[in-house]
């Protein structure tokens, strides 16, 4: 199952033709939802926790600290080109910071999301995937099969 073939065959749209042609900062607004996405889909695949509990693990994940973690554990992973791409969201000033998060978490974290919304536009879903399970700290594709994300 592909998220995005889904989602834009479901909505009627096409995917960005070049994603790289886009500004960093909305790669992040894509990548945010993408992140959550994957994030959510994970906990309920995951656990059976009531919605109160699966709302605060989420919640511990999709913050800023929560994805510089998961970028720093797909890091050693990544192209060139998605390591570039990362850099770009990273280094774009988006003119705030989260109260709860520090400097370096915040770009970090935005990295991340542009990178996620870079694959996510770009239809690179097999590497979305491969990443996002990477992330979360699954090593054996196995173990969550891409029918659950």
């Amino acid at each position: 199952m592909s998220i995005s073939n889904d989602i834009s065959t479901a909505l009627g749209i096409e995917r960005a033709q070049n994603p790289s042609q886009l500004a960093a900062l909305s790669l992040a607004y894509i990548g945010d939802t993408v992140y959550d996405l994957f994030t959510r889909t994970y906990l309920v695949n995951s656990t059976d926790a009531p919605v109160h509990r699966l709302h605060l693990l989420s919640a511990s994940m999709v913050c800023a600290k929560g994805q510089a973690e998961a970028y720093f554990r797909i890091e050693p992973m990544l192209t060139e080109t998605e390591l570039a791409v990362f850099k770009r969201g990273r280094n774009a000033h988006s003119g705030t910071v989260p109260k709860n998060a520090t400097v370096a978490d915040y770009h970090n974290a935005t990295g991340l999301e542009t990178l996620l919304g870079y694959l996510y536009l770009g239809g690179e879903d097999e590497r979305l995937n491969y990443l996002m399970q990477r992330a979360f700290g699954i090593e054996e594709k196995n173990e969550l099969s891409e029918e659950t994300l």
